[in-house]
């Protein structure tokens, strides 16, 4: 099985960029959006093939997550099931029959880091959502994480220390995710792989120059390991400032 995960930084913005076209191309059986930036009813967005589910955001505009998929579900969750955290439109679970897909879209600690300490809380919460998840059935978790764990993940890592996205806090809570006994599945194939990145700025000509970050993700439950197959990052699709990346599963 193929899954694809993308923030498309405006899904009405990307469709008129070929969305439709670029999905069909990479034939997946799950594609999951972050920050599609719409409301219910504001674009035809049915793709051949697919059913799809989405979580909108309160205020308009902004955040929002969706999942197209081939597979219909047995059940399907929005948000991690705490009010103040849920309003936001960022996560979406799919269940299926051996484990859950989720899709997140994890908030930005801003300019200034004003954010940092409500990304925390969030942090803290969304990690235990996960744990109990995975004391059911095994779990993969793909989107915008919002963080670059290692210095090999971004291209400046002396220049952002302190900057949102590269803090030691919120590095850390990405460490204690994974030793809560999941897998970054990119670094599992790909551990030493340098200069590859899903996130480029618009400013100063960054992906011209590959001045990017790695924040998106896909992280799976350890005992999904025996089924992974591939994870990779399509660096050469454009739309959005960031790119799809990709996980294959037995």
């Amino acid at each position: 099985m193929k899954f694809i995960s993308w923030n498309v930084n405006g899904l009405r913005a990307i469709y008129a960029k070929g969305f439709p076209e670029i999905i069909k191309d990479l034939d997946a059986d799950f594609v999951c959006l972050q920050e599609t930036k719409m409301q219910a009813g504001q674009l035809e967005a049915d793709l051949p093939g697919y059913m799809s589910y989405w979580n909108y955001a309160e205020k308009k505009g902004y955040s929002g997550t969706a999942i197209y998929t081939r597979h219909q579900p047995q059940s399907v969750s929005y948000g991690i099931g705490i009010d103040h955290h849920d309003t936001e439109g960022r996560v979406i679970t799919l269940e299926y029959e051996d484990y859950y897909l989720v899709t997140v879209y994890v908030p930005n600690s801003q300019d200034d880091l004003r954010r940092l300490d409500y990304r925390m809380t969030w942090e803290d919460a969304f990690r235990a959502y996960l744990v109990g998840l995975d004391q059911v059935k095994p779990v993969i978790i793909c989107g915008d994480l919002n963080v670059a764990h290692k210095e090999i993940d971004l291209k400046n890592p002396k220049s952002n220390r302190r900057h949102a996205g590269f803090t030691d806090e919120e590095r850390g809570k990405f460490t204690e995710l994974l030793g809560a006994g999941f897998i970054d599945t990119f670094r599992f194939f790909h551990p030493d792989q340098t200069d590859i990145y899903s996130w480029w700025s618009y400013r100063f000509k960054a992906r011209e120059r590959n001045s990017g970050w790695r924040i998106d993700y896909f992280v799976a439950s350890e005992r999904l390991a025996p089924r992974l197959r591939s994870a990779s990052i399509h660096t050469e699709i454009y739309g959005s400032d960031h790119c799809p990346v990709e996980l294959i599963l037995d």
